[in-house]
């Protein structure tokens, strides 16, 4: 028997919400502050996987510039109806302290690769919101709701609103159907149809090491809703040898043959405890009981590492490119920016022909306008290289590689400018918000010609390494450093998005001074 291996997305794709129409699979999961918006992956045979598109490539469907991090986009729900496809997703503006400013909005598009439409905004009560299209006709809006209030559940239940699509609006009585179990922190809802019932499955427990699924149905849309009476249908608390953690917050698809799949949140911690590669995507093969409940096909409510595969035909994808060597005319699905779009007034293939070219802007701690163009990391051991020909004329002028979590959290190795040495090498760590300069005194390079520069990634351990017009070897730069800072866990306050590997450009004096990268690689061991 074939069998799949989880993670079936590696790297930071959370919140899976998975959809077939006829033969063809659909994931999409959440981008938080990344731009472009939410990423989509096809497949046939729910092991091999392709991305398919960031359906949010505007800023009047996603303006992101200022929220904070991890907020942005969560937990998409992707649904297929008529010939339409529907997304339905949350701008979280602010997540800390009793509030949640979070926004929800809708697009639709013919195809998966679009084009989206302009979105529909619906409500701001709460976020994962999804979208149910019954066989009736009529369409239903789901979301958690926020109780900010002292002494209250904040996490207050799921509740439900008719979607008028004449009206492009929700109408009618807002009903809470589902406050959960005791596990708690219910969220994530997702209704199917089956046999005449309806199954309600949400996320309980926390996006942590407590996370879990459980299913809930009813007879009418609208409750009420009886829980399973073994939930939760998976969970990877209590088990701490498994090799998915975190397991919970997902959604269900049936294959064309009549079988059953569940797709959900998982993370792999190192040491124990640091994601450094985030909330990731796995997959279990799910069976119905006779009397009508979901099971794992495992016979626990553990998840595995490898599940069974579907009776379909196996149809991988070509591999991707480990080089990117910039001689297409728009970068790939891979990159991403924060917060912003990617556009030529700081971001262009074209100003220097077979180069990326950033303009220098903000810092890596701001939250508005970086110069920052980065791909996932999706496996513990791997190598960044890239190679950036830079100019700077004094210390506010920055440009190189950089391995970034968030603006608390990153390293970066950089050309910067120095008074007496001229053009130099500096390595700064963010750790926790703590600015640090690694190189008590800066490494002065080639004072023209490209600089290459490396990161060679092994779990928890990072070296760096730079070549310049003066050497043919790979030269060590900086201590061994340790990447477990750069995590979902590390922080005092949970985080939700993952690594990431890429390229920078400052200018502090905002005189967008450029700096020009003539490949990037990307390779995994």
């Amino acid at each position: 028997m074939s069998t799949i291996q989880n993670p079936i997305l590696p790297g930071f794709h959370a919140d899976p919400s998975i959809l077939r129409v006829e033969d063809e699979f659909y994931i999409a999961t959440s981008t938080f502050e990344w731009f472009p918006g939410v990423r989509i992956h096809r497949s046939k045979d729910l092991q091999n996987w392709q991305f398919a598109a960031s359906p949010l490539t505007r800023r009047s469907q996603l303006d992101m510039k200022g929220n904070m991090n991890s907020g942005g986009v969560w937990a998409p729900d992707l649904s297929y109806h008529n010939g339409t496809f529907y997304l339905i997703y949350t701008d979280v503006k602010q997540w800390h302290g009793a509030y949640k400013d979070a926004h929800n909005y809708l697009v639709t598009a013919p195809a998966i690769e679009g084009p989206w439409s302009e979105p529909v905004y619906l409500n701001s009560s709460g976020f994962d919101p999804s979208l149910f299209h019954d066989d009736d006709g009529r369409k239903w809006f789901m979301n958690m709701i926020w109780d900010y209030r002292s002494g209250r559940n904040p996490f207050a239940g799921i509740v439900l609103q008719e979607f008028s699509e004449a009206e492009q609006k929700l109408t009618g009585p807002v009903k809470t159907i589902y406050t959960g179990t005791e596990i708690k922190l219910t969220e994530g809802p997702h209704i199917y149809k089956k046999d005449d019932w309806y199954y309600l499955l949400v996320a309980e427990g926390g996006t942590e090491y407590d996370h879990a699924e459980t299913v809930a149905r009813s007879q009418s849309i609208d409750g009420p809703y009886e829980t399973d009476p073994d939930y939760p249908l998976i969970t990877a608390q209590g088990k701490p040898d498994s090799g998915l953690q975190k397991a919970g917050h997902g959604s269900l698809v049936d294959t064309p043959n009549g079988e059953w799949y569940f797709v959900h949140l998982c993370g792999r911690p190192l040491n124990g405890s640091y994601c450094t590669l985030g909330r990731e995507t796995a997959i279990q093969k799910v069976e119905w009981t006779e009397d009508g409940w979901l099971r794992l096909a495992n016979g626990t409510r553990y998840p595995d590492m490898e599940t069974p595969a579907p009776d379909l035909p196996v149809q991988p994808y070509p591999q991707e490119n480990a080089k990117d060597d910039f001689d297409a005319d728009e970068l790939s699905g891979h990159w991403n920016s924060l917060r912003v779009p990617m556009d030529k007034s700081w971001c262009s293939l074209s100003a220097n022909p077979g180069w990326l070219r950033l303009y220098g802007r903000e810092s890596l701690g701001s939250l508005h306008n970086q110069s920052l163009v980065a791909r996932r990391q999706t496996s513990f051991r791997c190598t960044a290289e890239t190679s950036v020909s830079f100019d700077p004329e004094y210390y506010q002028h920055k440009a190189g590689l950089v391995i970034y979590y968030d603006t608390e959290d990153h390293v970066y190795l950089h050309l910067t400018g120095h008074e007496e040495k001229g053009r130099v090498l500096q390595i700064i760590r963010t750790k926790g918000g703590e600015y640090e300069e690694l190189l008590l005194a800066p490494v002065r390079t080639a004072q023209t010609g490209a600089v290459q520069l490396r990161a060679d990634i092994d779990h928890d351990t990072m070296t760096l390494s730079y070549k310049d017009e003066r050497t043919t070897e790979w030269t060590r730069i900086g201590p061994v450093l340790d990447t477990t800072h750069m995590s979902d866990d590390s922080a005092a306050q949970v985080r939700f998005t993952g690594t990431f590997v890429g390229m920078a450009c400052q200018d502090y004096s905002g005189m967008k001074r450029a700096a020009d990268f003539d490949y990037f690689l990307y390779e995994e061991e």
